[in-house]
């Protein structure tokens, strides 16, 4: 019997990560030479958790502070919102299992302040938590927005 493995030991089992490689030929156009970092997910989530209370980040964000850690030029956002999700839901798992203090992934944001349906409870759960915290959530077209977002980031 193949038993499924829980979101958090998910999160554990990129043993491989972080690894930093040069940017690859297609990239190279839009970010030049250099190296990107495809960060671990236990690294995403540590910063997602360090985001206070009323304040927000961005998957970029996350990324770029990596790429820094790391001294890569870049980091990986397709890898970085993976993680971000992942990380999002082993802390809903946390949740519905009685665990008091999870990642706050309310306050990931994708990169132009726009929340993450993908989310564990999807947009209106996390209108819910964003707007108990004094943010005020925007409707544009088929997206939603923290408006002036931007005013609210930390730096991860």
């Amino acid at each position: 019997m193949n038993v499924r493995k829980t979101w958090r030991e998910r999160l554990a089992g990129f043993k491989d990560l972080p690894k930093v490689k040069p940017i690859p030929e297609p990239m190279r156009a839009k970010h030049g030479e250099g190296s990107i970092v495809i960060p671990s997910p236990q690294e995403v989530d540590a910063l997602m958790r360090q985001v206070p209370e009323g304040r927000l980040v961005t998957v970029f964000q996350i990324g770029e502070a990596l790429a820094c850690v790391h001294g890569a030029n870049i980091g990986c956002t397709v890898s970085t919102a993976i993680f971000a999700s992942m990380a999002a839901q082993a802390a809903h798992e946390d949740e519905l299992a009685g665990e008091s203090v999870v990642t706050p992934y309310w306050r990931t944001l994708k990169a132009n302040g726009e929340l993450n349906p993908k989310y564990p409870g999807g947009i209106a759960a996390l209108m819910g938590r964003l707007e108990a915290e004094g943010h005020v959530v925007v409707q544009e077209g088929k997206r939603f927005l923290v408006e002036d977002y931007g005013k609210k980031l930390v730096k991860p």
